[in-house]
């Protein structure tokens, strides 16, 4: 769905960049959002750009937006609130023109009435709300959607003909 809004937007020549957010360790996820300055840690061996200056004009989606850290989740909020971000030993902010699109498997209204996720946040990011209710509780798209992929990938693998 992310892909499709990006494909049919404003925005659509620009990057789509897609972070699983719960597949990234916390430790190594700042690095990966925002990129890090050389130096910045041990290993920081050269410059490294993060996916938020990656999709600049595009769009950036974050899976598993639940997952984040309360650190992250600050730094997240910033980036929505005041579109830029500083890279981990930077000293200066970079601008972030992206749409963000966050897509979680859990309720982030339960989150936040239990304090695991920042009730702020939770106010930007469901913003424009799209609930996609599990493929399992709709049968009847498992034909149409097994004829789009078998049909995309025989045009992919050349198979079929």
């Amino acid at each position: 769905m992310a892909k499709l809004i990006h494909q049919h937007s404003n925005r659509s020549k620009a990057q789509f960049i897609s972070v699983h957010c719960g597949a990234i360790p916390d430790t190594l996820l700042e690095s990966e959002l925002f990129g890090h300055e050389k130096g910045a840690f041990t290993g920081a061996d050269k410059q490294r750009v993060g996916r938020f200056e990656q999709a600049s004009g595009g769009t950036i989606f974050l899976d598993e937006v639940e997952s984040l850290s309360p650190a992250t989740q600050v730094k997240l909020l910033r980036v929505l609130q005041e579109l830029e971000f500083e890279p981990l030993g930077a000293t200066a902010p970079v601008k972030a023109d992206v749409r963000v699109i966050a897509a979680t498997k859990d309720d982030l209204s339960e989150l936040v009435k239990m304090g695991n996720f920042r009730d702020d946040l939770y106010f930007r990011v469901a913003a424009a709300r799209l609930d996609v209710p599990p493929l399992r509780t709709r049968p009847q798209d498992i034909l149409s959607l097994t004829a789009f992929f078998l049909k995309q990938f025989s045009a992919q693998y050349q198979k079929g003909k």
